[in-house]
C-alpha cells in the first residue's frame, strides 16, 4: 500500500510542479506577487500534490469498485425499470455529492447554491437513465449527441444571455473527482447486460451525456432568475504576516471542507451499504477495501480542495488583474494557454479516465496520446477565453462551430472515440478550472469592466468544448492512417478492433 501511495504522490508531483513553477516565473518577471499571497500558493501546492495522491489510490479502492459492483449487480437483475430508477437515484446522489460543483455554486451570483445544486443533479440523473437505455438499445451516441445539443442551443435562445455561460459551465464542471470514477465504472459493470464485443465500449460516453443533462436543467432555471441583476463578491487574499497565520489560515479552511467532503461522500457511502445489505454481500475482506479507499479519498479531497481554494484561488484572480493591467494586455492569451496546457495535468479525474481509457482498449489508447490531446485541446480553449474577455465577443461565436466541428467529426471516426472525447471534455473541466481559471477569468474580466456573467462565465464550457474536437480529430487521423496502409482490412473490420490493431 505505502509503496502505491508513493507512485500516487509521485504522478500528482510531476502534474502539479509545471503549474507552479509557471506561476514562480511570473512571480519574479511580469507580475510582481505580495509575499502572502505567494505563500498560501507554495502551501496550497503541497496539499495539492498529497490531496491528489491519496484521492487517486482512494478512486482505484473505492469509488470505481463500487461503480462496478453496482453496475454489474443491476445488470444481473435484468429489470429494466429498476436499473433505471437506480441509474436516476445514483446520478442525483454522486452530483450532490460533487464538490466541483459546489465551487461553482458558491461564485455564481443571483441563485442559491442547493437551488442550482439540485438542479444540476437531477439533470445528471436524468440523462444517467437515458445513457444507460442507450446501451441497451444500442443507439449511437452521436445520435443522442447531436439531438441534445440541438435541443440546448434552440432552448438558449429563451434564456438571458448572463445565464447561457453559466449554464455551460454547470455541464462542464458536474463530471469531476467523484463523479467521473463513479460513472464510468458503474457504466462498466451495467455493460455487463450485454453480451457483444462492443458492450465494453459502449459503456463511454455515459459521462458524455450526463454533461447535457446540467446544461438543460440550468438553461430551464435560468428561464426564472434573473443573475445579471446579481452583484459578485470579490475575492479577496488573507493578510499573512508570520508562518503562524499561514498555518492558522489553512487551519480554520481545514473544518469547513472536511464537512464538504463528508456530507458528499455520505449519499454514496450510504447508496453503496443499502445495495451491500439487499444485492452485493461482499465478503469482510473486500468491504475493508472499500472502506480503506473511501478514507483515502476523504483525506485526499479534504487536502486538494483546501490547498485550491485557498491557496489556488487568490492566486488565479490575482494573476489574471495582473497582467491585464500591463501596458501589453495581450500577453493575457498566450499565458493562458501556457497555464492551461500545464494545469490539464493537475487534475485528479484526467489521471483516471486515462487510465480506464488504456485499460479498455487494451493500450491501443494510451495514457500518452490521451495527455497530449487534453492538453492541447485545453491550451486552445482558455486562449480562446481569454480573447473572449479581451474583445467581449459572444460565447456563441466559439460554442456553435466548436459544437458542430465536433458532432461532424462523431459521423467520421470510430464511435469509441466519440465517447472517450466527450468523456473528455466533462473531465477535463474539474476543480483546477473552477478554483483557478475560473478565477484567473473573473480577475481579468473585473480589472477591464467587463460584464462577469456574460465573459469571465463560460471559461469551463469552452474548457469542455476542445477536447471534443482534439481527440476525436486524433481519431480521424488514425483512421486515415489506417485506411492508407491496410485498406483491404480498414472495410471489413469492426471500428474498435481495427484501432486496437494500429
Amino acid at each position: 500500500m505505502n509503496q502505491k501511495l508513493r507512485e500516487k504522490i509521485k504522478e500528482s508531483l510531476q502534474a502539479v510542479v509545471p503549474i507552479t513553477a509557471i506561476v514562480l516565473l511570473l512571480c519574479i518577471t511580469i507580475t510582481p506577487m505580495p509575499p502572502d499571497t505567494l505563500l498560501l500558493f507554495l502551501a496550497g501546492a503541497g496539499l495539492l500534490i498529497l490531496g491528489m495522491g491519496l484521492f487517486t489510490l482512494g478512486a482505484e479502492l473505492a469509488m470505481i469498485p463500487i461503480g462496478e459492483y453496482l453496475g454489474t449487480h443491476l445488470a444481473k437483475v435484468k429489470k429494466t425499470a429498476l436499473i433505471v430508477l437506480a441509474c436516476f437515484a445514483v446520478g442525483v446522489i454522486i452530483t450532490v455529492a460533487e464538490p466541483d460543483l459546489q465551487v461553482l455554486a458558491q461564485q455564481t451570483p443571483g441563485v442559491p447554491d442547493l437551488t442550482l445544486i439540485l438542479t444540476v443533479a437531477v439533470g445528471v440523473g436524468l440523462f444517467l437513465a437515458a445513457a444507460f437505455l442507450r446501451m441497451v438499445l444500442k443507439i449511437r451516441l452521436s445520435v443522442l449527441l447531436m439531438v441534445g445539443y440541438a435541443v440546448i442551443f434552440i432552448l438558449s435562445i429563451f434564456v438571458p444571455n448572463e445565464f447561457v455561460a453559466v449554464a455551460f459551465d454547470a455541464g462542464g464542471v458536474t463530471t469531476g473527482p467523484i463523479t467521473v470514477p463513479f460513472i464510468m465504472a458503474f457504466g462498466i459493470g451495467l455493460a455487463a447486460l450485454r453480451n457483444d464485443r462492443d458492450a465494453e465500449s459502449d459503456s463511454f460516453g455515459m459521462v458524455a451525456l450526463c454533461s447535457i443533462g446540467p446544461v438543460l436543467s440550468v438553461l430551464l432555471l435560468g428561464i426564472v432568475y434573473e443573475p445579471s441583476q446579481a452583484e459578485y463578491a470579490e475575492i479577496t487574499v488573507p493578510v499573512i504576516s508570520t508562518t503562524r497565520d499561514l498555518g492558522l489560515e489553512f487551519g480554520r479552511a481545514f473544518p469547513t471542507y472536511a464537512k464538504e467532503v463528508l456530507l458528499a461522500l455520505l449519499p454514496v457511502l450510504g447508496f453503496f451499504l443499502v445495495f451491500q445489505i439487499a444485492l452485493l454481500k461482499l465478503h469482510k475482506k473486500q468491504l475493508i477495501k472499500v472502506f480503506v479507499g473511501i478514507l483515502y479519498t476523504f483525506f485526499g479531497l479534504l487536502l486538494f480542495l483546501t490547498g485550491v481554494n485557498v491557496g489556488f484561488m487568490p492566486v488565479g484572480s490575482y494573476l489574471g488583474k495582473a497582467l491585464v493591467s500591463l501596458p501589453y494586455r495581450w500577453i493575457l492569451v498566450p499565458i493562458g494557454m501556457v497555464i492551461g496546457f500545464f494545469i490539464v495535468k493537475a487534475e485528479p479525474a484526467v489521471l483516471v479516465l486515462n487510465k480506464q481509457v488504456e485499460a479498455i482498449s487494451g493500450g491501443a489508447i494510451s495514457q500518452k496520446t490521451m495527455m497530449n490531446g487534453l492538453s492541447l485541446g485545453m491550451a486552445l480553449s482558455v486562449g480562446l477565453a481569454m480573447i473572449r474577455i479581451l474583445t467581449g465577443i459572444s460565447i456563441y461565436w466559439f460554442l456553435v462551430p466548436g459544437y458542430v466541428c465536433a458532432l461532424i467529426l462523431s459521423c467520421l471516426v470510430p464511435k469509441v472515440f466519440t465517447a472517450i472525447a466527450f468523456d473528455s471534455g466533462g473531465v477535463a473541466s474539474g476543480p483546477m478550472t473552477a478554483t483557478f481559471l475560473l478565477p484567473f477569468a473573473m480577475g481579468a474580466c473585473s480589472a477591464l469592466g467587463g460584464n462577469l456573467l456574460l465573459d469571465a462565465f463560460g471559461i469551463v464550457a469552452m474548457v469542455a468544448m476542445t477536447p471534443l474536437v482534439v481527440i476525436q480529430g486524433i481519431g480521424f487521423v488514425h483512421r486515415m492512417q489506417m485506411r492508407l496502409h491496410k485498406p483491404e482490412q480498414a472495410s471489413a473490420q469492426n471500428e474498435i478492433v481495427e484501432y486496437e490493431e494500429v
